[in-house]
């Protein structure tokens, strides 16, 4: 047996709860890790709440979780680059990484790099390639100011640095509480709230030219009122804005592959990209999990060790 979380039934954190259940069989191609770290994310706490329910229905009991680093313990019928024993960092489908035993598909993991803790490899790939994939799509270049929403946040954290890389100045918007952090990734940061315009604008007087959303709540509205072309737009979140005013909205889906988590891994193990870590939570504090992520004021990621 294993302990996995699960739910019955849309709603708060209090629908979740730690369940004992069969130790998953790997089938073929697929590999069962002993997991180490699960990073959680704002996607699932709406599919538990049900709001994305027209898109991304749950099956009664349903699981949870995508991210996951650890250790592999058995392997099913055909794998033969993958080891007993190795450290990898990987991603499901099956919402089911929340969990002590995860059986993932072998072509959706990555070897853990050296210098890479289980925290940031097991909180990686939601947030990574959601926050490369919106960077990708705006394409900053060398000379040019982005801005980007949330950017202490899990995603937002990751796409100031992945911005920076590029050469572009980066403007974050965050509490006065990141500044001070946001200034030793040499990102300039901005509050966020009423005046939020002319104080970009302040920051960037020769004007921006591209704008990554993670946050929602009108950002995508300002970023036109700054005179940014829609398509140098892209919002993870406002799905309403992207389809009224044509802009981008590629996240997740657009880089999750094991070959993008690869590349995000080895920039972390050579310190060119920070995975923040706000809390670490046991299975059994899975509600107090959430509950801090839905605040919405943590600074990088929340993480389950089993």
């Amino acid at each position: 047996m294993a302990r996995a979380i699960r739910f019955d039934e849309y709603g708060d954190v209090d629908v979740l709860r730690v369940e004992d259940v069969q130790l998953p069989a790997p089938g073929p191609g697929q590999v069962l890790v002993e997991v180490r770290a699960a990073g959680i994310n704002p996607g699932e706490a709406a599919i538990r709440r049900g709001f994305l329910h027209e898109r991304f229905p749950a099956t009664f009991p349903s699981g949870q979780g995508s991210d996951f680093a650890g250790v592999v313990a058995e392997l099913g019928e055909g794998v033969e680059e993958i080891r007993v024993g190795d450290e990898v960092i990987g991603f499901v489908d099956t919402r089911s990484s929340h969990a002590e035993f995860v059986v993932a598909e072998a072509s959706n993991l990555t070897p853990r790099p050296d210098g890479v803790s289980w925290e940031a490899a097991g909180a990686l790939f939601v947030a990574g390639t959601t926050a490369y994939a919106a960077v990708r799509a705006v394409c900053p270049r060398e000379g040019e100011t982005v801005v980007v929403s949330g950017a202490a946040g899990g995603v937002g954290s990751l796409a100031v640095q992945l911005a920076k890389l590029s050469g572009a100045t980066v403007i974050g918007l965050a509490s006065e509480a990141n500044h001070a952090w946001l200034r030793e990734l040499d990102v300039i940061p901005v509050s966020y709230g009423d005046g939020v315009r002319e104080r970009i604008e302040a920051a960037a007087p020769g004007g921006v030219h591209a704008f990554v959303d993670t946050f929602g709540s009108g950002y995508v509205d300002l970023a036109l009122h700054l005179g940014i072309h829609p398509g140098r737009i892209d919002t993870v979140i406002d799905f309403a804005a992207a389809e009224k005013y044509n802009v981008k909205t590629d996240g997740n889906a657009a880089a999750a592959s094991a070959e993008v988590l690869r590349e995000l891994s080895l920039l972390v193990g050579k310190g060119l990209l920070e995975v923040p870590i706000a809390r670490v939570y046991s299975l059994d504090e899975v509600r107090d999990a959430y509950r801090d992520l839905e605040r919405r004021h943590t600074r990088g990621k929340i993480v389950l060790r089993p």
